[in-house]
């Protein structure tokens, strides 16, 4: 069955680095488009930014452009978000999805995502 897992969440204080993966299974990984959501208590899920199958397009919301870095590695079925800069309302549950149909990342949005990671905590202190 398809998996996805995530993994280097943690806690860290405000202007410290995260790298957060996710390593898929049981689907052919070049065939989606990738990406990560966030969910902070008592928030809906938020979109983060999503990667292209290839890797050559990438999308960010504006509240973390220029923090945060998504890249792949389609050799590893490995999606990464580098996380520079935290903030504390960085702090969420981080959620890595898999989208098999579609090219617009920009309108990544739950209900377009085939497969959910269990999620990663990131708890950021001021």
């Amino acid at each position: 069955q398809v998996q996805l897992v995530e993994s280097g969440g943690g806690v860290v204080q405000a202007g410290a680095s995260l790298r957060l993966s996710c390593v898929a299974s049981g689907l052919t990984f070049s065939n989606y488009l990738m990406g990560w959501f966030r969910q902070a208590p008592g928030k809906e899920r938020e979109f983060v930014g999503g990667i292209s199958r290839s890797g050559l397009s990438i999308y960010y919301t504006d509240s973390v452009k220029g923090r945060f870095t998504i890249s792949r590695d389609n050799a590893k079925n490995t999606v990464y978000l580098q996380m520079n800069s935290l903030k504390p309302e960085d702090t969420a549950l981080y959620y890595c999805a898999a989208v098999f149909r579609g090219t617009d990342l920009a309108s990544m949005t739950s209900g377009a995502v085939n497969y959910w990671g269990q999620g990663t905590q990131v708890t950021v202190s001021s």
